[in-house]
């Protein structure tokens, strides 16, 4: 058993670096193309200003691109996890609704964070075009 899962961990790694991509890029798209619709802003709130919008939906939807496809995997996920922990906090945990994730609405950000920085660590996995590379060199 011990030897199936240490040579599946390569791959599980490279699907988990997928799907995280692919569900983060569509934060992006929402904030540069208004797509999929975001839903009505929760009452005493306020939209951020358009260049902070442009500017994260531009690192989640290129980042989540770069993410998912496995290139310069440990780069941009070292920055997409900094970006979502300035997220939590500026968003969730200086809100005044609690600093705890399930209280303030920042679960989402707090995970986001912690893939992202064992991404950082551990890489893109089998199924990466980095490893691609790697094997080309």
């Amino acid at each position: 058993m011990r030897e199936f899962l240490e040579s599946w961990s390569p791959r599980i790694l490279s699907v988990l670096r997928i799907i995280t991509g692919f569900l983060f890029l569509w934060h992006g798209s929402q904030k540069l193309f208004g797509f999929p619709p975001m839903g009505p802003m929760p009452p005493g709130t306020e939209a951020p200003p358009f260049a902070f919008m442009v500017f994260a939906g531009s690192l989640e939807f290129f980042g989540g691109i770069l993410i998912m496809i496995g290139l310069f995997t440990r780069s941009v996920a070292f920055l997409m996890s900094g970006m979502m922990a300035v997220a939590y906090f500026m968003g969730h945990g200086l809100t005044g609704k609690g600093f705890l994730p399930l209280m303030n609405g920042g679960e989402l950000a707090a995970i986001y964070c912690f893939v992202f920085f064992y991404l950082f660590f551990a890489g893109g996995g089998a199924w990466s075009v980095d490893n691609l590379f790697k094997k080309n060199a």
